[in-house]
């Protein structure tokens, strides 16, 4: 048998002795020292890279074609960044070390500004205390699509939404032609608002640095001028129109619009009533708004002040006393107070419009009426019986009887106070006092 073969043999199977292990130890540390040594080359695609760019008088700056690129070390990588010009690359440079030196880098997303929109929208939980309402996510997202989608182009990056293009978004809102139709200021507002809140979820987040919505100027048109739009708003019954509607109106739902004009109820609040919210027999009758119910969602008041309490008058106390009474089955207090006719479950507002409210405003002569309108006839009522605006405001769960006031100033007889007769003041005063 061959020697070295024998040898071989016995190497495979006999264990190696502890010279063995010494030898191959001796031997393979100098290999290990020298593979230390030796790094590997850079990927064939790096070494294209640094072959294309030009060295500059400044280092860190190459020049690429007609671009200059920064290259900077940041968070153990490479970063390469673009500018224009030689003076904007130095710019970005300086820029760059300034915020390393601080601790401030924030590497640039590549995140499309539509590809976030889409994700924050469906996360978003809003700033205040009150979260954010479901019927009010739905709200922002049609605005996005309506809008900013339709503005901004699909491939611009969060990071390059600049203020200049904020303000150009704003003026294309604002653009009666490009709409098709007028927007007032405060419409604007709100189609501004989701992109807003965008913006400094962004900031939060460390995607990038500041809103280019901060100190962004929104127009303000002139205040007095009144669009049909705003006339349509404000607009109420008279008493014989709203006389003649209740009575003309599904008499299955009668009670519903007597109640939305006898408290100035939004439907959305009318429709959520549950009996525990009625307080017929109190001695001062009442109802409790505490939720809405929007788009088959039961969801809170929009605001704190939506939280209130409504006075009943009497004979609407009696409709719904007789009403409940005559129901064929008990009803429980988490029942809802007003259902459809069959089914008895919640309604559902605009399949009342069409099939309830339409038609009975026509044969009353207010076509033009929706389920606004009972609310603002109960504003004006309230104000021709001598109310205040504070009582007025907490009545309609509004956030400030200044508000109410902008709403409802029209309403208002007369445009200055009349004049004070104070002898007459306190002649009347004396007489009073002389009698107690």
């Amino acid at each position: 048998m061959n020697t070295a073969a024998s040898w071989a043999g016995a190497a495979r199977t006999a264990p190696p002795t502890a010279d063995d292990e010494r030898t191959i130890v001796m031997l393979a540390e100098p290999t290990a020292r020298n593979a230390a040594r030796v790094r590997p080359p850079p990927p064939a695609r790096v070494r294209e890279d640094l072959r294309k760019l030009k060295k500059t008088g400044t280092p860190g700056i190459f020049k690429k074609g007609n671009t200059y690129i920064v290259v900077y070390r940041a968070a153990g990588r490479q970063r390469k960044e673009a500018a224009d010009t030689l003076e904007e690359a130095r710019a970005l440079k300086r820029s760059r070390e300034t915020d390393l030196d601080r601790g401030e880098f924030q590497p640039q997303a590549k995140v499309t500004l539509n590809a976030y929109a889409n994700e924050w929208i469906d996360r978003y939980q809003g700033n205040g205390r009150r979260g954010f309402r479901e019927g009010t996510r739905d709200e922002y997202r049609r605005l996005l699509d309506q809008y900013a989608d339709k503005f901004f182009s699909p491939s611009l990056r969060l990071t390059d939404l600049t203020p200049l293009l904020l303000a150009q978004y704003v003026g294309w809102v604002a653009d009666d032609k490009e709409q098709g139709k007028h927007l007032s200021d405060s419409s604007i507002r709100n189609v501004l608002n989701p992109t807003r809140a965008m913006l400094s979820t962004a900031v939060r987040e460390g995607l990038i640095r500041y809103s280019p919505a901060t100190g962004l100027v929104l127009p303000k048109r002139d205040q007095n001028q009144v669009t049909d739009e705003d006339e349509e708003e404000i607009r109420t019954f008279t008493r014989t129109q709203l006389r003649t509607f209740l009575q003309v109106v599904d008499k299955d739902h009668q009670l519903l619009f007597t109640t939305l004009a006898t408290t100035g109820l939004r439907i959305s609040e009318a429709i959520a009533l549950r009996w525990r919210d009625l307080y017929l027999e109190a001695d001062e009758p009442h109802l409790r708004v505490r939720r809405a119910l929007v788009k088959g969602r039961v969801e809170p008041p929009k605001t704190k002040h939506g939280r209130r309490k409504v006075p009943l008058p009497a004979d609407l106390v009696a409709q719904i006393t007789h009403a409940r009474q005559t129901l064929e089955t008990a009803v429980q207090d988490d029942d809802l107070v007003f259902t459809t006719t069959q089914s008895r479950t919640a309604i559902d507002p605009d399949n009342m419009r069409r099939r309830v409210l339409n038609p009975a405003t026509k044969k009353a002569g207010a076509a033009w009426a929706g389920y606004h309108a009972f609310r603002h006839t109960y504003a004006s009522l309230m104000l021709a019986r001598g109310a205040n605006l504070l009582q007025l405001s907490r009545a309609l769960g509004h956030h400030s009887p200044a508000f109410t006031l902008e709403t409802y100033t029209h309403l208002l007889k007369g445009e200055h106070a009349p004049a004070l007769d104070l002898a007459l003041e306190l002649a009347d005063h004396d007489t009073k006092e002389n009698r107690s």
